[in-house]
């Protein structure tokens, strides 16, 4: 919970009885309540005017029907994108992309490694030693993940138009972290305008709200989460990740573009283009309408993919 809000125990426990049935008979009404329980804001989505409002607008009315963002929400479909935009240089080597977890051979992978769906956000493994990697618990998580429809889950349509697989990536690692800082560029209609970073995941994670210059935009810090103590630097090479990203999401109203700059190295990680489904509770409210202001969703049209594009990756 939110510091910020109060937390009512009744109302929690009423949101969980009538969840699934209010989901099941309409969507719509599903993330009216689901956004006005978490945020305490009415939501509207005739008018959309909160940055929030209109990702709730982009989640059910425009995302399902675009092939594209489909694409680039899956972990394997992305690849292919980014390659044919010519940033084959900033994706993370792989060890294969596999239908099944039993289609795996562990044996041929090194020490080290990552299992992700390509499916859904937060379907995840970090092996960092293959030898105390339990086979049969790993096994049943990603047979259940794989079986599962994320997007009718979170109600993020888009999601479920992907085909579910297993990626097995190269382990990315930074000399003197945990694990590698990661910077979440948010870009709006093509031009990224802030971020935030995220330091000590595995150990004290923290979370520094900025605007794209690195000076502070402390009123976007959301969902209860702490800035670190200092604050992070950027890096030498910004302008060629910025250059990067801003290429990439040019064809979206909104997308979040996920990167690592690892001594130098900028990683692709992952475009998240509902983040938290949306439903954000920003420290300063008037954050929520600044950030409004830089999306613009009026004639937004979705896109189609190649056919053989589309059946390789997509449902």
């Amino acid at each position: 919970m939110n510091p910020n809000l109060p937390d009512n125990k009744l109302k929690r426990f009423f949101a969980e009885l009538f969840r699934a049935p209010i989901k099941a008979i309409s969507k719509v009404e599903y993330v009216k309540l689901q956004y006005r329980y978490i945020t305490h804001h009415k939501l509207n989505l005739k008018h959309p005017i909160r940055y929030t409002e209109k990702l709730q607008h982009l989640r059910l009315f425009e995302y399902p029907n675009d092939d594209l963002v489909s694409l680039c929400a899956s972990r394997d479909g992305v690849r292919h994108y980014l390659q044919e935009c010519g940033f084959s240089e900033y994706l993370i080597p792989i060890y294969g992309v596999f239908d099944k977890f039993s289609d795996i051979d562990f044996d041929l992978l090194p020490n080290q490694f990552a299992l992700k769906c390509t499916h859904a956000s937060g379907y995840n493994l970090i092996c960092q030693d293959k030898a105390k990697l339990d086979f049969a618990k790993t096994r049943q998580k990603f047979e259940k993940w794989l079986k599962t429809d994320y997007g009718k889950t979170t109600v993020e349509p888009h999601y479920s138009k992907i085909k579910p697989r297993i990626i097995v990536e190269e382990l990315l690692e930074e000399p003197g972290q945990i694990a590698p800082i990661e910077y979440k560029i948010h870009v709006y209609n093509g031009k990224a305008k802030n971020l935030y970073v995220v330091r000590g995941r595995g150990l004290d994670i923290r979370y520094d709200e900025l605007y794209i210059d690195f000076s502070p935009f402390d009123g976007s810090q959301f969902n209860g989460w702490k800035k670190s103590d200092t604050p992070p630097s950027k890096p030498e090479n910004w302008d060629e990740v910025i250059a990067f990203a801003e290429k990439a999401s040019a064809p979206f109203p909104f997308v979040r573009f996920d990167v690592y700059d690892i001594e130098g190295k900028i990683c692709f990680s992952e475009m998240t283009f509902t983040p938290a489904k949306g439903t954000l509770i920003l420290d300063d409210d008037q954050a929520d309408f600044q950030m409004g202001e830089w999306l613009d969703i009026e004639g937004y049209k979705p896109h189609l993919v190649p056919a053989g594009i589309r059946d390789q990756y997509l449902k």
